[in-house]
């Protein structure tokens, strides 16, 4: 049946031109300001899921140093301060910054994002798996390993930070695991990779960029909403009850579902792919349902059996 999501992505800059200062206390409580006026523009969308950008509460100008001792001064305090919000709101809020922790002497932070449930309690985390050297070198912030998929009420969600989206092996991973949803917090872009990594993990993509575009795609890598020069946030809508089958057998079958199921099942298609994304609208079935109902076969099944059908005749 139709699992309507709504996704809100902040692109707040960063704030760049606030200096250190020794009232750590004060520069703590100018970034809660910040981030509560920023949050404060998507909440009346009431959105299921809030996606932060890499660094969220992170200042600029304050040298490595100084950041790590900010860092040691503010602790959990802003994450918890995004727990409040979550519960208040009844929303899963994707924190993503530099995560402290005083008991690894050598290497005491993580860049992480921090998944928060409807009701502020923490789902799950995921640590950045590809640093750029300096973060360990000069920012003590340790490798992730894993590559962990979390199951919200919605749906299945994996996450990316920034310089992680340049590694297929990565990427990879996480499309063996089936996602519906991949969070992607960034300080870069990504470009044309975003679209890569959706397609090939056959997953809707939120990327939250920090002063920059946010966008969130589509399986198939389209725009479906996104921030402007204008506005810094944006919400969408995404449905995912989903599934990615190849026009070539498929055809008749799901015009045939058309027929029966009416306005209920969208079938869309992107052009130029040979593939259509079927969603549906209704109750009762899940659009699972009805490809197993006309027999289609699913993208990557097809996929299977022409590399298999190769490999028996060559």
């Amino acid at each position: 049946m139709a699992n309507f999501v709504k996704i809100s992505l902040l692109s707040q800059p960063a704030l760049y031109h606030s200096p250190y200062s020794g009232d750590l206390e004060g520069k703590v409580q100018e970034m809660l300001r910040y981030l509560e006026e920023n949050i404060a523009r998507v909440l009346p969308d009431r959105p299921d899921l809030i996606v932060l950008p890499e660094a969220c509460d992170r200042f600029p100008a304050f040298s490595m140093e100084e950041r790590k001792r900010y860092y040691r001064y503010r602790g959990d305090r802003i994450r918890d301060f995004y727990r409040d919000i979550a519960r208040k709101h009844r929303c899963y809020i994707a924190y993503s910054a530099c995560r402290y922790l005083p008991e690894e002497e050598r290497l005491p932070f993580r860049n992480s994002t921090q998944i928060i449930g409807r009701d502020g309690e923490i789902v799950g985390i995921y640590d950045k798996n590809h640093l750029v050297p300096d973060e360990l070198d000069s920012g003590e912030i340790a490798y992730g390993t894993e590559t962990p998929v979390f199951q919200l009420d919605f749906g299945r969600v994996g996450c990316a930070i920034c310089f992680d989206l340049n590694y297929e092996e990565t990427m990879r991973r996480y499309a063996a695991r089936k996602p519906d949803l991949i969070l992607f917090s960034s300080m870069y872009h990504g470009g044309l990779s975003q679209q890569y990594w959706a397609y090939s993990c056959r997953a809707y993509f939120a990327g939250a960029i920090c002063g920059g575009q946010s966008r969130l795609l589509s399986p198939f890598g389209e725009t479906l909403a996104a921030t402007t020069d204008y506005y810094s946030f944006v919400t969408g809508k995404i449905n995912l009850d989903y599934a990615l089958v190849h026009i070539d057998r498929n055809a008749p079958k799901y015009r045939a579902a058309k027929e029966k199921y009416g306005e209920e099942l969208v079938i869309h298609d992107p052009g130029q792919i040979g593939a259509v994304m079927l969603t549906y609208e209704g109750t009762g079935q899940t659009v699972m349902d009805i490809v197993r109902e006309f027999d289609m076969q699913l993208l990557d099944d097809y996929f299977d059996e022409c590399r298999a059908h190769r490999t028996a005749h060559l």
